[in-house]
């Protein structure tokens, strides 16, 4: 063993006869008796009191230890003692994701989490205090989703812990607890006449927004941070790679969603709707920074902007133009209803159409066709009715539709 237990009760000395014998030490009677000791593999002392008669304790506790060094199991006792909100926020300080992405990571910590959780140490936590504080979300109204992605980032920062080997195991890994469940909606696209209510109750400097969402399934962001450069009239094809986000309520350029630059085709009726959109309202060059607040400049030549001659903000747009025009419009101001719903009404045409889920897919920037195939499957026409309408079209080429039951039963 290579660490030892001390009794801070008795010492040993040398006794008259040049024997050691045990005495008892200023201490006796009083505190902790038993103290085990140990180097840790950084090279500094470690302890743990245990109470009298508790000597075998301590010589266990040890025992694992040392068991636990040698497996290069070890984690530091005292480690666990920091509590969730003070590794939380130096957490998020060595986070190197999208800036967007950080800022709502900490937003949902910072409001969610660090309130409930923040002053715990993260040794103690156990399956039941993870439980309640679900509980404590749900009750105050927070929807699945959004409490799914919270518990997300709360499960990270667990698990960024354990490999920091402060902790043993993450609490959110029990299979007592759960991730909230996601409302099993499905996607419901708007009719094509909303879609032309919507664009006829816009002011007109906007309306040619309606036709490049909803025709060629972009994010409202990469709308905002489309470039006259970006079109490609004669080749009928849009360039997506850039969007306008907002980074505390300031607008940068950034990538479009994932980082993935796409090409998606330019149908005549949307080119016709950005040229006139063109005519009336020339393009302005906007110049703002790269992916952060302080990223270098970038100059675009965008199609949409303000009324100021300034890039589109998605808080104001939203505010003071897109739910105006619902209410014109006779359309419930519902979160399903956002600008977002022309992206959806761009998958279900394509998808009506025949289009393939691996096209669609890259048309619309996913990561994943099976993503796609997720969120949209309900929309693909159903397959015994393609089953049905293939049969009928071979059986009808051939002549054979004509033969009815009494050919068959000429024949059994």
């Amino acid at each position: 063993m290579a660490g030892h237990v001390q009794d801070r009760w008795y010492k040993v000395e040398t006794g008259p006869n040049g024997k050691p014998v045990k005495v008892k030490t200023d201490r006796y009677g009083t505190g902790l008796r038993y103290r085990a000791r140990y180097i840790a593999p950084d090279g500094t002392e470690k302890s743990q009191s245990f109470p009298d008669k508790q000597k075998r304790k301590a010589e266990t506790w040890l025992s694992n230890i040392e068991a636990d060094m040698s497996r290069g199991d070890y984690i530091d006792p005292e480690a666990g003692k920091v509590t969730f909100g003070q590794y939380a926020v130096k957490w998020m300080a060595t986070q190197v994701t999208d800036p967007a992405t950080r800022e709502s990571v900490e937003m949902r910590l910072r409001l969610h989490a660090i309130p409930h959780l923040g002053k715990r140490p993260l040794a103690s936590f156990s399956p039941t205090h993870l439980r309640l504080w679900m509980r404590t979300l749900e009750d105050a109204g927070l929807s699945p989703a959004y409490r799914r992605g919270i518990f997300a980032h709360v499960s990270t920062v667990f698990s960024a812990a354990v490999e920091d080997r402060i902790i043993r195991m993450n609490p959110c890994s029990a299979r007592s607890v759960k991730a909230p469940r996601l409302d099993p909606r499905k996607v419901r696209p708007w009719p094509a006449d909303r879609v032309m209510a919507m664009r006829t109750a816009l002011p007109d400097r906007y309306r040619a927004l309606v036709e490049l969402a909803a025709g060629c399934g972009l994010r409202q962001g990469e709308v905002f941070g489309l470039a006259v450069e970006d079109v490609d009239f004669l080749g009928g094809v849009v360039h997506v790679q850039r969007q306008v986000k907002l980074l505390h309520n300031r607008p940068v350029f950034a990538p479009p969603k994932g980082g993935k630059e796409r090409d998606v085709p330019l149908p005549e009726s949307v080119a016709f709707a950005l040229a006139g959109q063109l005519t009336r309202y020339p393009a302005k060059e906007i110049t703002l920074p790269w992916k952060t607040l302080t990223g270098p400049p970038v100059t675009a030549t965008l199609i949409f902007s303000s009324r100021e001659g300034l890039s589109l903000n998605r808080n104001r747009f939203n505010h003071r133009v897109w739910k105006p025009a619902l209410r014109a419009a006779g359309v419930p101001p519902h979160r399903d209803n956002g600008t977002h719903a022309l992206r959806h009404f761009y998958a279900s045409v394509l998808l009506d159409a025949g289009e393939s889920i691996k096209a669609l897919s890259e048309y619309l920037g996913h990561h994943d066709p099976g993503f796609t195939l997720r969120t949209y499957t309900h929309l693909m026409p159903a397959s015994e009715t393609r089953t049905k309408a293939a049969v009928d079209h071979v059986f009808k080429q051939e002549g054979t539709a004509a033969d009815g039951p009494e050919t068959a039963q000429e024949g059994s």
